[in-house]
């Protein structure tokens, strides 16, 4: 039996946005990937301020849910306490001998990645698919610039700022309907 090629691309989607969507579309397309494990961070390691994961859980369902090959994890609400990339991939690897696995990053995020704890024995065990971005100049990346330079932060402002029309442009509608029915991102803060 021929081993499964499965791509985890953690973070804390707070709130997922359309260029995290792309992500997904772009690698199950092009890196020779058979499944899509999107993992949303439990508690932050930095303590950055989050909303709650169930939410930010059925955003992410509802944003990338609809695509063939996807899967939304709780994994690390399983493991619980602080989120940890290494921690996840060792849990990963052991519960699913039969998978290959391979760690999506984007190009923003490769200057830091050696800071990580255990970042050589994350490469071992899931070695990186380095994705562009704009505004990015990241050699190792694959299709440089390819995705746009949109970040949570800048929607949960949009949000704040009650800039709603903005915030559509960036996100997937029936997340921006979640938010605005659950009433997140209204107030500084998560």
């Amino acid at each position: 039996m021929s081993r499964a090629t499965v791509a985890v691309f953690g973070g804390s989607f707070n709130p997922p946005h359309v260029a995290h969507v792309l992500v997904a579309a772009y690698a199950l397309s092009v890196c020779g990937i058979d499944r899509f494990l999107v993992v949303p961070t439990f508690i932050h390691p930095f303590a950055k301020p989050l909303a709650p994961f169930d939410d930010r859980h059925e955003m992410c369902r509802i944003a990338f849910g609809w695509i063939p090959g996807v899967e939304i994890s709780r994994v690390e609400q399983e493991l619980g306490g602080q989120s940890r990339t290494l921690r996840t991939l060792r849990h990963l690897a052991e519960q699913h001998p039969d998978w290959s696995l391979r760690l999506v990053i984007g190009a923003d995020v490769i200057a830091d990645a050696p800071r990580w704890f255990g970042f050589e024995e994350i490469r071992q065990l899931a070695p990186l698919i380095v994705l562009g971005r704009v505004g990015v100049n990241e050699p190792t990346a694959q299709a440089a610039g390819v995705f746009p330079d949109i970040s949570s932060t800048q929607v949960r402002q949009a949000i704040q700022e009650g800039r709603l029309q903005d915030v559509r442009a960036l996100m997937p509608w029936r997340v921006v309907d979640y938010i605005v029915s659950r009433g997140l991102y209204v107030a500084a803060g998560p």
